[in-house]
């Protein structure tokens, strides 16, 4: 049995370090764009980050890796893009990812980009920012998002920013958010608005590069399977617990108001996210309750050669075929992208994590865009329909893993929409996929659309939550409490899986 294990662990490696050596300079695309006045790199902005070393707002030092207490990473993945990123070659995307994007704290949850991670800027209303970074495993790769906020600019002694699910902080991101404190004043509050991992990971770090703020956390963070404190889990000694409402508070000023939606889905787990809304800009920002999506990739993936070889290695529809970085070509990655990323198994794809893909993989250990072209999925003619109807033309959604969390406090989940779509907003920021998003209290409520049906309602196809369905009958039977609305339930759409 160790014999075998050896042998699978070796092999994850072997693929995995693979993925990882860049494409041939050669093949650059010629697609690959510039940053626009819209979206801000740091990586030319050497002057900020100058300043920013001088500023007793930013200039303490990142704690070193040993800070950290990395529970989360394991010795496989850590081992495969540590030795990925030592046998990398330099390529034409070197030119984009430079040092200053470098992130040394990357085992702590060791998912790419693992330490290569470039940091976009781009403003979504009046004195609203978002930050995009990228997450994300076997080239299912979208955005993380960060948003900050500006606050009492009439107020001299108030001035300053509000930041909202931290990314990691690189030097290049530090040195954009510099520009804005320039612009606007210091970092004053920073909130860590959800419980899930891949938000928490980075956030002690983000507070400690900025020690004068006040750190903010929702109040039921936790460890699986030991529930350690928030010092084990990397939050700085000095985390408060942010409150369940502003309502009666003074906390935000006139500025800002927050309500916080927490859902319990099972022994050992819970869920939270937080809806703060900015009064000024009309703009809400919300974590991972909603999201929407568009057939065109962000643009986080198609800024840099490096991160739109995902794009292309899901736009094959043969093992070792190389395509050609087009504008369609790039869509056609992305779709399946998100169908991965949403549905894990959806219904226009057929998985294979059997052994065979893998071999077929160790025959080109050099393919191009990295895994050894490893293919477990395979797309039928439906594919793009399947999307279609789950893009909805970017119309807002949930996850349908979050769904099956919701859908455990239909109650909570009454609450907490009464209170929000009591706001005037007419933005919604979320922190993954597609933002701003052009929506009105009425809309935010429609996408919820389980908590108007007497069953566990989803807008798209049936075909795709099966997968979801059967596992919810069966392995999470055991994890998530049982909810009267039953299980992810859809409309037929007549989608059809490719033959195997």
């Amino acid at each position: 049995m160790g014999r075998c294990l050896c042998a699978v662990l070796l092999l994850c490696l072997f693929l995995g370090v693979s993925a990882f050596v860049p494409r041939n300079p050669t093949t650059s695309s010629a697609l690959r764009s510039t940053t626009t006045p819209t979206c801000t790199s740091a990586t030319t902005e050497k002057n900020a980050a100058a300043a920013r070393s001088d500023d007793p707002v930013t200039s303490q030092r990142l704690p070193g890796s040993t800070d950290r207490r990395s529970f989360f990473s394991t010795a496989l993945i850590a081992a495969t893009a540590a030795l990925a990123t030592a046998t990398s070659s330099p390529s034409t995307a070197e030119a984009i990812i430079t040092k200053e994007a470098n992130w040394p704290l990357w085992t702590a949850l060791p998912v790419a980009p693992f330490n290569r991670r470039r940091t976009i800027r781009y403003e979504v209303a009046s004195g609203v920012y978002a930050f995009d970074q990228m997450i994300g495993i076997y080239y299912v790769h979208v955005p993380i998002r960060m948003s900050v906020v500006s606050v009492h600019q009439d107020d001299p002694n108030k001035r300053g920013l509000v930041v909202y699910a931290p990314v990691a902080p690189t030097k290049e991101c530090l040195s954009l958010m510099q520009e804005l404190i320039d612009k606007y004043g210091p970092v004053r509050d920073i909130i860590l608005p959800s419980v899930a991992v891949e938000h928490k990971i980075n956030a002690g770090p983000f507070a400690r590069a900025f020690p004068r703020a006040n750190f903010w956390a929702t109040d039921k963070q936790y460890a699986f399977p030991l529930n350690l404190p928030d010092e084990f889990l990397g939050l700085p000694y000095w985390t408060k617990r942010l409150p369940r409402t502003s309502k009666n508070s003074d906390i935000w000023g006139d500025e800002l108001e927050h309500e916080v939606l927490t859902v319990k889905p099972g022994i050992g787990s819970m869920f939270q996210d937080v809806a703060l809304y900015h009064k000024k800009s009309e703009t809400m920002l919300i974590c991972d309750a909603v999201f929407a999506v568009t057939e065109e990739p962000p643009k986080i993936l198609t800024e840099e050669e490096e991160y739109t070889r995902a794009l292309l290695f899901h736009a094959r529809d043969a093992k070792d075929e190389i395509v050609e970085d087009t504008p369609e070509n790039r869509r056609k990655g992305w779709r399946r992208i998100v169908l991965l990323f949403d549905f894990f198994f959806p219904g226009s794809g057929r998985g294979n994590l059997g052994p065979g893909p893998i071999f077929e993989a160790l025959k080109t250990p050099f393919y191009k865009d990295g895994w050894g072209g490893w293919k477990p999925f395979s797309w039928g003619e439906d594919e793009k329909k399947d999307f279609e109807v789950f893009s909805a033309g970017g119309k807002p959604t949930v996850l349908p893993i979050i769904q099956i969390i919701l859908s455990r406090g239909p109650e909570e989940m009454r609450r907490w929409l009464a209170v929000v779509t009591k706001w005037n907003f007419n933005r919604v920021v979320p922190m993954h996929l597609d933002a701003p998003l052009s929506i009105t209290p009425s809309e935010f409520e429609d996408a919820f659309l389980f908590l108007k049906s007497d069953y566990n309602r989803v807008r798209f196809c049936d075909e795709d939550v099966e997968f979801l369905r059967k596992a919810e009958e069966g392995p999470l039977s055991f994890s998530v409490y049982k909810t009267p609305l039953g299980t992810l339930r859809g409309d037929k759409c007549g989608i059809e899986r490719p033959a195997k």
